[in-house]
């Protein structure tokens, strides 16, 4: 049997490369692995991500640029639920990642944790944060 690798996969219109470098500039040992981008005359525009791949706290991570328009965007069903050691870090993540976004559930202590939030950032991925 092939050993089997399972990763989440983001379709951005347009901003995968701007979400990528966000999203590796926040958390220590990411990166961003591979990036192709769209040529001239290719099916999605010119310069966007037609296939990238990137690495958050040791997570694989895919993403695109679809050259088709959708329906749908991305839900906060699915969602990065990121433990962190440190209220000053989970403050800070959450004020970036935040920023241009919307908050699902405000930073507070709901029991299950010392800090909690669950937000939305500005292209539409889905973030909880959590302070154990």
């Amino acid at each position: 049997m092939t050993s089997l690798n399972i990763r989440p996969f983001l379709m951005f219109e347009g901003a995968a490369e701007e979400a990528m470098n966000l999203y590796v500039s926040l958390f220590p040992g990411s990166r961003i692995d591979s990036i192709n981008k769209y040529g001239p005359g290719e099916q999605g525009a010119e310069g966007t991500v037609q296939l990238a791949t990137f690495t958050l706290a040791g997570q694989t991570v895919m993403c695109i640029d679809s050259p088709a328009k959708h329906a749908f965007t991305f839900t906060p069903s699915f969602s990065f639920f990121v433990d962190l050691e440190t209220g000053e870090e989970l403050e800070r993540l959450a004020a970036t990642l935040g920023e241009g976004g919307a908050v699902l559930m405000p930073l507070d202590n709901y029991g299950f944790s010392q800090r909690f939030t669950w937000l939305s950032d500005r292209f539409g991925v889905s973030w909880q944060l959590n302070l154990p």
